[in-house]
């Protein structure tokens, strides 16, 4: 048939066909970028909601472990500075009773300078514990050389130390997050791993600095989740987290603990 045989309202018809058939495609289009774009829509949104969640559990976590580490001061300050001190004022209140003799006087003096020399010993191990003297002067790899000692002092654990970053000074307050880790870390592998060697090291991996820290302790399932949910490794996951930096913990049974982060 020849194409001037085809009737006009076929030709209508495919037109009007091709037309619809266009506007169909483009409306399937429209609505499949549409959907698209709104099912990555709700995946960013829900993406932005976890990381709220997240950042609400582990300002959560740092504000439990400072609530906790200010109920600590406080039975200390109670327990101990308190309690001399109270001591001290009812033998200062005695040596004003009449009829003392010398030695009764002396016996009580005695006791006011003892007293008084272990309550300010104690306050300044207290004030240490906050922030040590040693750091704020001379930095992070002073501080964790002078926290290596005390932990060795005890005799209980041997630390071995090694630095390759020359620190600046002025990161003192994101630095301060970095020893706070460390002195958890290191706590928890007496309290709990019984370790008796802890190695620690500072080195700078493709500009990034990096803390290993290991121990030989008696060490856990690092792949039960649950082991981690404790406020002493709360706490570590919020400091890392305020440095920007990330942490791999990696540890078996009977088999110590390993532990990377970055600052």
């Amino acid at each position: 048939m020849s194409p001037k045989s085809i009737p006009e309202s076929e030709i209508v018809a495919t037109a009007i066909f091709s037309c619809v058939s266009f506007i169909l495609m483009g409306l399937v289009l429209v609505l499949f970028f549409y959907f698209s774009r709104k099912k990555i829509t709700q995946k960013e949104l829900e993406k932005k909601d976890l990381e709220i969640h997240l950042q609400k559990e582990q300002l959560h976590a740092v504000i439990v472990a400072q609530e906790e580490e200010r109920k600590r001061i406080a039975q200390d300050l109670h327990d101990d500075i308190s309690s001399k001190l109270n001591i001290v004022s009812l033998n200062t209140h005695l040596l004003s009773a009449p009829n003392l003799t010398e030695e009764e006087t002396n016996e009580i003096t005695d006791n006011i300078i003892n007293l008084t020399t272990k309550a300010l010993e104690n306050s300044r191990k207290i004030a240490h514990n906050l922030l040590p003297p040693v750091f704020e002067k001379f930095g992070l790899n002073a501080g964790v050389e002078e926290l290596c000692e005390e932990f060795e002092s005890s005799k209980a654990v041997k630390v071995y130390y090694k630095n390759e970053i020359d620190f600046d000074d002025n990161d003192i307050d994101r630095h301060l997050h970095v020893f706070r880790i460390l002195q958890e870390l290191m706590n928890n592998s007496l309290r709990h791993g019984k370790a008796t060697e802890i190695w620690i090291s500072f080195k700078s991996i493709a500009s990034v600095a990096t803390c290993n820290y290991e121990d030989n302790g008696v060490g856990f399932d690092s792949k039960n989740t649950e082991n981690q949910k404790g406020l002493g490794m709360k706490n570590i996951d919020s400091r890392v987290s305020f440095l920007n930096g990330d942490i791999k913990i990696d540890s078996q049974i009977n088999k110590g603990i390993s532990v990377i982060f970055t600052f």
